[in-house]
């Protein structure tokens, strides 16, 4: 392994609970550095509420600056971080995707003022001069309402020097167990050639089976709600409180129920909520016809997004067992490896896990920035982080290139 001083440094701005940093510090070549984040829970919480910064720094070993990067001076916030003279290499910023999200009404209607801080990185681009700069956010980014603020990016960027790729992807193709739509957009300092992640994976697939729920999670103890694995803290979901959600849930038939399947229920009138009775009887089950349902277990879950703490906000509930997936199994369907710690309160860290980077996949945006600055092209065992549900043995080479031999 490298030393310090030899590997390539990372600045990660948005740092979060460290799902971008980690894939990077767990990467041999490189040395995460300095990170920033105002810990904002909700656009109504103030600074520090959601204390992401204590899991990041239980992971990655180093303290974000807690800082609000829309108002902040960038100088001042680099000077915070204490970086190494040598400069930085790659630079993450991964602003809040939740303005550009098209799961919120509003978002189709008006620009969120969050969303500005997309524009706003190219100051810290300026700032730090790195040689490569990565972002990843919800796929409205690249191709909804509001995306004139990535055009204005990259054409800051392209101002700077930089030549910029920004596309959305299935993360599930790239071995991580969860159906998942993301844009990322990679912009490199000119003459680095630039590549995204369908170069670094052309050639190869991920087998099914590995980005199943089943094959993620299968083996981990079951536990009641309210209970933790004695063994592991993280396995821990909260308390059904509410009798009412025990038993719609105790009612949703297994792997992949939900509850439009309690509408012929003997007992519907209990377990239907009024919304649900109503969209029932105009046939119109909505917009969220996921919420209070299970996952199922030979599909790749469904997007977590960061209020994933409570089983009537999306198809979060385990496949059979009579709770929310807990804290362990909710990380690993994100693609953290299964010695990650949390932090703070439980509701908090599901925010931290529906809020990051997958860390499998950053560890494969490590190995593409290696690509970049070495242009010596990663073997395919080589994008997978250690720890996580994915192995070497689950890449395959893609039958259209054999045929094309």
């Amino acid at each position: 392994m490298p030393g310090a001083e030899d590997q390539w440094t990372v600045v990660d701005l948005f740092s979060g609970a460290g799902g971008m940093s980690y894939g990077f510090s767990a990467h041999p070549r490189f040395l995460v550095v300095g990170a920033a984040d105002a810990q904002i829970g909700k656009p109504s919480s103030g600074r520090g509420t959601l204390g992401c910064n204590a899991s990041y720094l239980a992971n990655i070993g180093i303290s974000p600056v807690e800082a609000d990067l829309g108002s902040a001076d960038p100088a001042a916030v680099c000077l915070a971080m204490g970086l190494p003279e040598r400069g930085v290499t790659v630079l993450s910023a991964c602003p809040p995707c939740t303005g550009f999200s098209r799961t919120l009404a509003q978002n189709h209607l008006r620009d969120d003022s969050r969303n500005s801080l997309v524009r706003i990185v190219a100051d810290y681009v300026k700032e730090l001069d790195p040689q490569i700069v990565i972002m990843e956010n919800a796929r409205e980014l690249v191709m909804g309402r509001f995306s004139d603020h990535l055009r204005g990016l990259i054409g800051d960027l392209a101002g700077l020097g930089y030549s910029v790729l920004a596309v959305t992807h299935f993360l599930n193709e790239f071995g991580l167990p969860q159906r998942r739509e993301r844009a990322l957009l990679v912009a490199v300092r000119q003459p680095l050639p630039l590549r995204g992640l369908s170069d670094l994976w052309a050639g190869y697939l991920i087998a099914d089976k590995a980005t199943h729920v089943r094959r993620a999670i299968w083996d981990l103890p079951a536990i009641r709600a309210g209970q933790a694995d004695p063994r592991d803290a993280m396995h821990v979901s909260p308390r059904m409180t509410s009798q009412a959600n025990w038993r719609r849930l105790a009612a949703t038939p297994p792997d992949g129920g939900g509850w439009i399947d309690l509408i012929d229920h003997p007992d519907a009138d209990e377990l239907l909520t009024p919304s649900m009775r109503h969209r029932a009887a105009i046939r119109d089950f909505g917009s969220h016809p996921d919420v209070y349902g299970r996952l199922w277990w030979d599909r790749p879950a469904v997007t977590i997004k960061r209020e994933c703490a409570h089983i009537g906000n999306g198809r979060y509930a385990h496949p059979e067992q009579h709770r929310l997936c807990t804290v362990r199994e909710m990380s690993i369907l994100q693609g953290f490896p299964r010695d990650y710690t949390f932090v703070g309160t439980l509701t908090n860290m599901y925010r931290h896990i529906g809020d990051a980077v997958p860390p499998l996949i950053s560890y494969q945006l490590a190995s593409l920035c290696e690509w970049i600055l070495t242009d010596e092209r990663p073997a395919p065992e080589d994008l997978v982080l250690p720890g996580c549900h994915l192995s070497p043995a689950d890449i395959e080479t893609d039958p259209a290139m054999l045929i094309a031999v």
